[in-house]
């Protein structure tokens, strides 16, 4: 007998798996986001309302990517 098959079989839910995996994205962008937000807030401090907005802008995007791939786990689950 083969270990082949035995190796090769995966149960459960790979829904889950699969965000996981996809969640890493999002959570290095965010902090990439807002790493070189502070950076650069700590640089020019009188440019704060305009860093601060961008950051939040693009904290919202990189958010909504994690949960339009939390949605889709769940809307295609088999």
């Amino acid at each position: 007998m083969s270990a082949l098959p035995l190796l090769a079989e995966v149960t459960g839910d790979l829904g889950s798996i699969g965000y996981g995996l996809a969640a890493i994205g999002p959570g290095v962008g965010i902090g990439i986001i807002f790493g070189q937000g502070v950076q650069a807030i700590a640089r020019q401090p009188e440019a704060y309302g305009l860093i601060r907005q961008n950051m939040i802008l693009g904290f919202v995007f990189a958010e909504a990517l994690a949960l339009i791939g939390i949605a889709l786990a769940f809307a295609f689950q088999g």
